[in-house]
């Protein structure tokens, strides 16, 4: 695999120059900023619209709720004896 220290350096000398000519006083986020905002606005989308047709494959029933039987509360599996 190529060492990319050597790219990244080359193109970092490349960049200071034009960020000298920058006015210091005033702070934009340029084009950069807006190229990084939109790729992780479509990111996001990629990620919404992926979920949204994996919960379209979920199939969830509910399970009825239990009736009251009004046989004086005793749970089923419940003995009424100690555990222990």
């Amino acid at each position: 695999m190529p060492d990319m220290s050597a790219s990244v350096s080359l193109a970092v000398a490349h960049l200071v120059p034009l960020a000298k000519e920058v006015d210091e006083n005033k702070v934009t986020p340029g084009v950069l900023g807006f190229i990084v905002f939109a790729v992780m606005a479509l990111a996001v989308w990629g990620l919404m619209k992926s979920m949204s047709k994996h919960m379209g494959k979920v199939d969830f029933k509910e399970a009825p709720a239990p009736e009251e039987s009004g046989k004086g509360g005793v749970k089923r599996g419940v003995e009424g004896g100690s555990a222990a």
